[in-house]
């Protein structure tokens, strides 16, 4: 099933600021949030695609991505069901802590039963830079990169514990958060936050590994195969889901963000899907035509230039140029290539190649006589350089 439009899901428009757009989210939130709704699927559901619209457009870059490739550009921050549950109240729990705290719901507490929802630890985002060339960007591409991140201890398995037992976590008793009451002008107020002593997760280590000192996690190199799709641009940023750091004692890994640089080419210069080359003739095959050799990212074409063809003439092969990406990501043809026809002028002659030129300069058809086309081009350039 196609995924609806993130604006629509929250009911704004492309122009709506970051309050807006907080706002209708934290409307659907209490509207579809699971304490609200218990064993109702559809709203468990609309509950998570509210979060995953609101995780794309309260984010700068993600939002981005989003406004110029549609679903495609972010796809990969999430998996086939969205975001998870886990994950929702653990972004927005403050949201949550607002909408829900003191009004009869749980919040934080969980979404699926009673007892406070433990938290669940997620690794951080990693970083890397991509260089490509036209013709890898041209055609898509695969890369194997290495990567210098946090990964699962082999030794306890990811639990920081050396005998791999965890104990519940005496200051919170195992649901992870810690509650507060306080005397305020209003009366007894009561307040829950993440378990310092835990980390929120709810349990501990006794005996830490001696490999990762308790924390599940050690540094080591990956290589990473990357999928780079064709007709990419520089600056894009392609979200790998699950391949950042590893989180602590078996929670969520973060993502690997792919940020592509592409490399200048010797011949051609980029500009969306249209890519520019600059083309030498001779003067003999301006004024008299001739069939020139061009290169194309796939290959040598062969074009027409016109007897009389002035310098700087435009040729545009329509289709040889990059892929053309759509809203959603998806190619759907392909840009042009613009070749600029720049008539060669030598600069060192011999004398019999000047008295050559000389002699062809007394004849008529070798004076300047242009047309009133020609002229209002002239013209133009006087002015702006006046």
């Amino acid at each position: 099933m196609a995924k609806r439009d993130y604006y629509e899901v929250l009911g704004v428009g492309k122009n709506a600021t970051p309050d807006e757009m907080k706002k209708a989210y934290r409307k659907l939130a209490l509207q579809y949030h699971p304490d609200r709704n218990p064993g109702d699927k559809n709203a468990e559901e609309k509950f998570k695609e509210a979060a995953e619209a609101y995780d794309v457009l309260s984010n700068p870059d993600k939002k981005a991505r989003y406004d110029q490739f549609g679903h495609a550009g972010v796809d990969g921050a999430y998996g086939q069901g969205g975001m998870d549950m886990n994950d929702i109240f653990s972004q927005f729990g403050s949201i949550f802590g607002d909408l829900f705290n003191g009004g009869g719901f749980r919040g934080f507490s969980g979404f699926g039963g009673g007892g406070s929802q433990r938290r669940v630890m997620r690794g951080s985002n990693l970083r890397i830079k991509v260089r490509l060339t036209l013709e890898e960007i041209d055609h898509g591409c695969e890369k194997k990169i290495k990567v210098s991140k946090y990964v699962p201890c082999k030794t306890c398995g990811g639990s920081g514990s050396k005998d791999g037992k965890l104990e519940t976590c005496p200051h919170c008793h195992g649901t992870g958060v810690v509650t507060e009451t306080k005397r305020t002008i209003l009366g007894m107020m009561q307040t829950q936050s993440a378990c310092s002593h835990c980390g929120g997760e709810g349990r501990v280590v006794k005996d830490k590994c001696h490999d990762c000192h308790g924390d599940g996690i050690v540094k080591s190199d990956e290589i990473i195969a990357i999928s780079i799709p064709a007709g990419v641009q520089d600056g894009m940023q392609i979200p790998i889901q699950g391949q950042g750091n590893a989180a602590p004692r078996g929670g969520v890994p973060g993502d690997l963000i792919v940020l592509v640089e592409e490399l200048e080419h010797d011949l051609f210069e980029r500009q969306d899907a249209n890519l520019y080359y600059n083309a030498f003739i001779t003067y003999a095959d301006a004024a008299l035509g001739a069939s020139v050799e061009i290169p194309t990212l796939n290959g040598k074409v062969k074009i027409k230039v016109d007897a009389g063809t002035p310098s700087g003439r435009v040729v545009r092969l329509r289709g040889k140029g990059l892929p053309i990406i759509n809203s959603y990501g998806h190619a759907y043809g392909r840009g042009d290539l613009l070749v600029s026809l720049n008539v060669w002028v030598p600069k060192n002659l011999t004398k019999e190649e000047k008295k050559v030129l000389e002699d062809l300069g007394k004849h008529p058809n070798f004076q300047p006589n242009p047309t009133k086309q020609e002229r209002g081009f002239f013209d133009k350039m006087k002015e702006m350089f006046s």
